[in-house]
C-alpha cells in the first residue's frame, strides 16, 4: 500500500495522524473487532495506524504485508520462526526506522528517478536470464504486484543513498587502520588461494628425555638447513620424515586457505614458492613446511597508463566554438615551432587543476579521462599533439608525453581494504545514526 506521509505547518504536525486515531477510535467504538482491515458502512476496509511518526504513520496493512512476506521467506529458509508478537513488534521497528528515512530524504530534497528504478530492475532481470520487459508479467505470476515492487524498491534506493551520503561518505579511516588492516590480511589466509605444500616431520617420543629431545631438534634443524640450501626435499623428506606422507616426498598436495594446518595458518599466506619454513616445534615433533606453488587469489593487476598534458579554453559569451578552435590551432602551431607547451599552458590554459604543472595531468589509467578525452589520447604517437578537441569541459590540446604497463596490485589491495574496513564501520555508524534520528523525531506506537 502506498505510504502516506502529510506535510503540514509545525502547529499543525499530527493532525492527520490524529484524525486517523479518531476515525479508528469510532469504528472501535461502534463494535468493530481489533482487525487490521475494518468495513465502513458502505461496505469499503478502513486501514488503521500502526504507528505514527512525525507527520507521517505507518499503517497496519503495512505492517502485516511486511508481516507476511518475512514469514514466507523464514519458511522457505526452515528456520523456525519466532514468536509472532515479537516478530511484529520487530517488523513494525523496522517500518519506523523506514518512514523516519523517508522523511529525512524528503527533507534533503532527495529524489530516486524511475531511470535509477529501472536501471536496478534491469539488473534484477538480467540476473535472472529475463527480458526486462517480461519482469512485469514474472513478477505478477509470483503474486506480486509490480507497481508496488517498483516503489519498494525505489525507497530501497532511496534509503541506501541517503545512507551513503549522511553516514558511510563520513566514515574517517586513517593510514595506520589501512596499514594494520592489509598487514593483517596479507598473514590470512585466502579461502581462493591455494597453497601447494610439501611437509617433513622430525618426531619425538612421548617419553623423549631431554637428551632426545636435544637430539631431535639438532636433526630437524640439520635437514631445514640443507632444504634452505637447496637441497632437494622430497629426497629429504623421504629420508629423514617420520610423517606417513614421507613415501611420497612428504607431498600434501593442495590446499585451500580454510585446510591449511593450524600450525601454520598464518605463515604460510607470507611465503612465496619456494619457501621453507623453520622448524616448528609442536607435542608430536619439529615441523618443516615447503611452499612449491600457489594459485588462485588476488592476481597481478597490470593496468595501461598515459602520461598526458594539455590546454584548456571555455567558450564565453564573447568567444565562441570556432574563435576558441582557431585560438587553440594558433597556440599548437606555437608549440610545434618551438615554444615550450607547460610555460604556455600556465599562462592560457582555464583547466585551473592543471595550469600550475604545465598543463601536466600524470599518469592516468582507463576511464580517468571523459571517452572524447581518451579517443584523441588513443590516437595520438609518443610527443604527438592532438588538433583541438571538443568535451563537455571546452576545447582542449593535448600531447601524450608516454605510455606505460603498471602494476596496481597495491593500489586494487589498498582499496579493497578501505571498502572493508568502510563497511566494518558502516554498521554501528548507522545504527548510531537511525538512534539519533528516533531520538529527534515524535513516535507513538497504536498497536
Amino acid at each position: 500500500m502506498k505510504r502516506l506521509t502529510v506535510t503540514t505547518q509545525r502547529p499543525f504536525r499530527n493532525i492527520f495522524a490524529v484524525l486517523w486515531v479518531l476515525i479508528s477510535a469510532a469504528i472501535v467504538s461502534a463494535g468493530a473487532n481489533a482487525e487490521p482491515h475494518q468495513l465502513s458502512d458502505r461496505g469499503e476496509s478502513l486501514d488503521r495506524i500502526a504507528a505514527i511518526v512525525n507527520d507521517g504513520v505507518v499503517l497496519a496493512s503495512e505492517l502485516d504485508e511486511e508481516t507476511t512476506q518475512i514469514v514466507a521467506r523464514l519458511k522457505q529458509q526452515k528456520t523456525e520462526l519466532p514468536n509472532m508478537q515479537v516478530l511484529r513488534k520487530q517488523v513494525l521497528e523496522r517500518l519506523v526506522n523506514q518512514e523516519l528515512q523517508m522523511q529525512r530524504a524528503n527533507k534533503v530534497g532527495l529524489k530516486v528517478t524511475d531511470e535509477m528504478v529501472n536501471t536496478q530492475l534491469n539488473e534484477l532481470a538480467q540476473r535472472s536470464k529475463i527480458k526486462f520487459s517480461d519482469l512485469p508479467a514474472v513478477l505478477e505470476a509470483q503474486g506480486v504486484n509490480y507497481a508496488q515492487y517498483r516503489e519498494s524498491m525505489r525507497r530501497d534506493i532511496t534509503i541506501d543513498i541517503l545512507q551513503q551520503r549522511s553516514v558511510i561518505a563520513n566514515i574517517e579511516i586513517t593510514p595506520r587502520e589501512l596499514d594494520q588492516f592489509i598487514a593483517k590480511q596479507k598473514r590470512t589466509p585466502d579461502a581462493n588461494t591455494q597453497y601447494n605444500l610439501s611437509h617433513i616431520l622430525v618426531a619425538i617420543p612421548s617419553t623423549a628425555t631431554p637428551e632426545q629431545q636435544a637430539e631431535r631438534e639438532a636433526r630437524a634443524k640439520e635437514v631445514y638447513e640443507k632444504a634452505k640450501a637447496g637441497t632437494n626435499f622430497a629426497e629429504l623428506a623421504v629420508s629423514y620424515s617420520d610423517s606417513s606422507t614421507n613415501v611420497e616426498g612428504g607431498s600434501l598436495g593442495w590446499r585451500s586457505g580454510g585446510q591449511l594446518p593450524s600450525i601454520i595458518a598464518d605463515r604460510i599466506p607470507t611465503l612465496k614458492a619456494g619457501d621453507v619454513t623453520e622448524p616448528i616445534r609442536t607435542p608430536s615433533g619439529f615441523h618443516i613446511f615447503k611452499l612449491n606453488e600457489k594459485r588462485g587469489g588476488t592476481e597481478q593487476q597490470l593496468q595501461q597508463q598515459v602520461h598526458v598534458r594539455h590546454i584548456l579554453l571555455k567558450t564565453n559569451e564573447m568567444e565562441d566554438d570556432s574563435t576558441v578552435k582557431l585560438r587553440l590551432e594558433k597556440i599548437r602551431a606555437r608549440i610545434l615551432a618551438g615554444e615550450d607547451f607547460a610555460a604556455i599552458a600556465s599562462v592560457t590554459s582555464q583547466d585551473t587543476g592543471s595550469t600550475v604543472q604545465g598543463g601536466d595531468l600524470g599518469w592516468a589509467g582507463p576511464g580517468t579521462f571523459v571517452p572524447e578525452f581518451e579517443a584523441a589520447v588513443a590516437g595520438l604517437k609518443d610527443n604527438e599533439i592532438s588538433e583541438p578537441f571538443k568535451t563537455q569541459f571546452g576545447w582542449h590540446i593535448v600531447q601524450l608525453l608516454g605510455r606505460r604497463t603498471e602494476d596496481i596490485s597495491d593500489e586494487v589491495l589498498r582499496n579493497r581494504a578501505y571498502t572493508a574496513l568502510q563497511q566494518s564501520k558502516s554498521e554501528e555508524a548507522i545504527e548510531l545514526w537511525l538512534r539519533e534520528l528516533r531520538d529527534n523525531a515524535y513516535i507513538e506506537y497504536l498497536m
